[in-house]
């Protein structure tokens, strides 16, 4: 009887079998990319010829039809040879005349974001800018979506800065590059009274749609970032780290009008960041001040002396409903009243905001995430209001019209009693009155 053969174990085998995945998971990614190529470049060579003969014999529009029903018949197994894919490859080849630049851009994305730059962009180099930078930066599908309607290309760069003046010529050119104007939060949707706390919890709370407006390379270091300098406390509302400029990023978020304090303020935190954060290898720290607008005279005079590599942009949020069709919907109370839910879904996000607020500012751990938690959390700090008993009987109500599932109108009057007299005591709390 043959011996059993015994099994390698120990990390040599486990180093084996490593550099086994990672060397088949890289020809499959190649493969996958060279195949990819191919039927980019074939489609462009359909196109081409497509357009080539239409323009030679005066074909008209039903000659694709056709293409497409002999096309399909001889190679039923392959897809993408309807009419519709025909058309798209025609406009691909009238979109990317030159066939070098298709197989060093156009080639090295998946058909489906050349459709898009097709029916989105009408610009040629507007349209080869946006294939460039989806394809140096792996933008996805909806990624380039959300770039091409955001207006990306005429917001790259153009921010007033003194780049060129305090950084070195390499890495001036590249941070211009990378700096906005304006910046596009149209993910956030807060009304003309945000506050600038509020800006940076929403923008926190959005962070990945946040990174994704900032562009790639921007690491997140932290929020309210602490600064000690002479024995006193500073904070920076946001702070990053450039991977491919080495160096730190300071945002400090504005709610008002640029004004030329607000770059000494951002000269002196680039000064203490250089000191205590910045590495021997690093480059000199930059700083981002973001507001609601500017002037740009004032802007220049402010930047015009500083030593510190800053720049100043505007940001948006998401655009208001005109005031006609504001007239047209229904108020709050309206809808209400059509939908009692939708009052108990309101309050509930009211509370949780309130709480989040009051939790924040007395928590230097990071905050629960549910509701329950932050009720418990706002116990053990011995500031619960007296109406919380009542509030966590009423908590029930309140979740099950979260979700959608009918409540009495006995439960939901109690639960909308019950929650606004804990809302009253929780702005009293957080304004410091008794409660």
């Amino acid at each position: 009887m043959t011996a059993p053969v015994s099994l390698p174990d120990g990390d040599g085998y486990a180093s084996l079998l490593a550099e086994l995945k990672e060397r088949i998971r890289t020809a499959r990614l190649k493969a996958a990319v060279a195949v990819n190529q191919e039927l980019i470049l074939l489609y462009w060579s359909i196109g081409r010829d497509i357009l080539a003969r239409q323009n030679a014999e005066g074909w008209g529009a039903r000659i694709v039809d056709r293409l497409a029903s002999d096309l399909r018949r001889d190679f039923p197994e392959m897809t993408g040879l309807s009419p519709r894919n025909l058309k798209y490859m025609r406009a691909f080849a009238e979109a990317f005349p030159d066939q070098e630049i298709v197989q060093q851009v156009a080639a090295r994305l998946p058909w489906g974001h050349n459709i898009k730059l097709i029916e989105a962009v009408k610009s040629t180099d507007e349209r080869l800018w946006y294939a460039r930078q989806a394809v140096e930066h792996g933008w996805s599908r909806n990624v380039l979506a959300h770039q091409i309607e955001s207006g990306l290309y005429g917001r790259q760069g153009k921010a007033l800065t003194n780049f060129a003046r305090t950084l070195p010529a390499p890495q001036s050119d590249l941070a211009q590059a990378l700096i906005k104007d304006p910046y596009s939060f149209d993910f956030l949707s807060f009304g003309p009274d945000i506050s600038e706390r509020e800006l940076e919890r929403g923008l926190l709370e959005h962070l990945r749609a946040l990174i994704l407006e900032l562009g790639k390379g921007f690491a997140f270091v932290g929020s309210q970032y602490h600064l000690e300098v002479a024995g006193q406390d500073y904070y920076l509302d946001l702070l990053f780290y450039h991977l491919r400029l080495r160096c730190f990023v300071i945002v400090e978020l504005k709610i008002e009008d640029f004004k030329p304090e607000f770059a000494g303020k951002m000269n002196f935190y680039l000064s203490a960041v250089d000191e205590q954060l910045r590495h021997e290898n690093d480059a000199p720290s930059i700083g981002i001040i973001l507001c609601k607008g500017k002037n740009e005279v004032i802007v220049e005079y402010a930047l015009r002396d500083s030593a510190k590599p800053m720049g100043i942009a505007e940001y948006r949020l998401s655009t208001a409903l005109p005031e006609p069709l504001q007239a047209e919907l229904p108020t709050l109370a309206e809808f209400s009243r059509e939908f009692p839910l939708m009052s108990l879904v309101r309050l509930r996000i009211d509370i949780e905001r309130e709480l989040r607020s009051i939790l924040d500012d007395q928590m230097t751990a990071e905050r629960p995430l549910t509701m329950s938690a932050s009720l418990r959390e706002l116990a053990s700090l011995g500031l619960a209001p007296p109406s919380t008993r009542r509030f966590h009987a009423a908590l029930r109500t309140l979740h099950r019209a979260a979700h959608g599932i009918d409540v009495s109108e006995e439960a939901a009057a109690e639960a909308t009693e019950a929650g606004t007299l804990f809302l009253t005591e929780l702005h009293t709390l957080r304004s410091g009155g008794p409660t």
